[in-house]
């Protein structure tokens, strides 16, 4: 996905990357070839107040993609360019991608 998709410093590339037990996100600028912002269920202050502490479910990936979006918000990004890797939208990304969405970020 990453050749079909670039971000830039307007809209960046709000990467999502889910493992067995762990999601990861991350906000790239693709012609710095930065990461601006990242958050995941390891995260250590994310850790202490998740509710579930073995593996990353659907409710974990909503806290995770609120942490991402009030973050974002921040560093003043308004609008990202979505990329689920190979990953279907279903599932942990989709709920990760709601709950961006809900907390007033576009893509």
């Amino acid at each position: 996905m990453k050749k079909k998709i670039q971000g830039n410093s307007q809209r960046p590339r709000l990467y999502v990357f889910r493992s067995r037990k762990h999601i990861y996100v991350q906000v790239i600028d693709d012609i710095s070839q930065k990461i601006l912002l990242s958050s995941s269920s390891i995260t250590k202050s994310l850790k202490s107040t998740l509710p579930f502490k073995s593996k990353a479910n659907c409710e974990i990936s909503v806290l995770i993609g609120k942490d991402i979006a009030k973050k974002a918000k921040k560093k003043g990004i308004k609008s990202v360019i979505f990329d689920r890797g190979k990953r279907l939208y279903h599932g942990r990304i989709k709920a990760l991608a709601d709950s961006v969405r809900q907390e007033g970020i576009k893509f």
